[in-house]
């Protein structure tokens, strides 16, 4: 590998490293604008998704730079596949950290209502699986991304216990429809968010092992 192709392909690195930081802590803000009724941290991170958005492109052609540039191959060309892949994932997040962050502003303007008690265990269990796969990208780690992959079940059964919390509250208090409704749009944008933290995941198989895990599923058949 050249030193000009190695010094492209650390910056890549970096420049999604620091797009992933900003998406995180867009998630972190969005749900507690919403647990803590903060308004104004909820604009903040509906704001901000301008800046997400522009730096996904400006990575975008990054990584098209470094194709058209240097035509790597092999664990190098899977590397800045991966990064094309994570980045538009990473984009995905932002708006969806954005959609929590539209219902939590929202939330606000009407009257209080308890949120379903599982909602921060699932926010810090989906922030849990996005850092993880970025840990298995810089690490290069297979076996860690797998394991992300495999807490998307857990994921999913937790939306499932939110949705039922949410619906029962809504059928005892005429009330609580409308909260409780904005309640399971924010739980389906945490699945949406687990669920492109698992691409990442998958993608970090690709990138480190060359297979492709994104349709396979214990009861797939050879």
């Amino acid at each position: 590998m050249s030193q000009h192709l190695r010094s492209d392909l650390d910056r890549l690195q970096r420049s999604l490293l620091y797009l992933a930081a900003q998406v995180e802590e867009a998630v972190r803000k969005s749900v507690l604008s919403m647990l803590e009724r903060d308004q104004d941290m909820a604009l903040e991170v509906i704001e901000g998704d301008r800046v997400i958005d522009r730096k996904e492109v400006e990575l975008e052609e990054e990584c098209l730079k470094v194709l058209a540039l240097h035509r790597p191959v092999a664990n190098d060309l899977r590397f800045v596949t991966a990064c094309l892949k994570i980045n538009n994932d990473l984009e995905r997040i932002g708006d969806l950290a954005s959609n929590i962050a539209k219902r939590a502003a929202y939330l606000t303007t009407l009257p209080p209502v308890e949120p379903p008690s599982r909602l921060r265990e699932m926010m810090e269990l989906g922030m849990g699986m996005l850092r993880r796969s970025l840990d298995a990208f810089v690490a290069t780690d297979g076996d860690v991304a797998r394991a992300v992959v495999d807490e998307d079940q857990t994921m999913n059964q937790l939306h499932s216990a939110i949705v039922r919390e949410a619906v029962e509250k809504m059928e005892a208090r005429s009330i609580a429809v409308d909260p409780g409704l904005q309640l399971f749009l924010i739980s389906k944008s945490l699945e949406r968010i687990a669920d492109h933290a698992t691409n990442i995941a998958e993608d970090v198989v690709y990138m480190v092992e060359g297979d492709i895990i994104r349709h396979w599923s214990p009861n797939t058949e050879e």
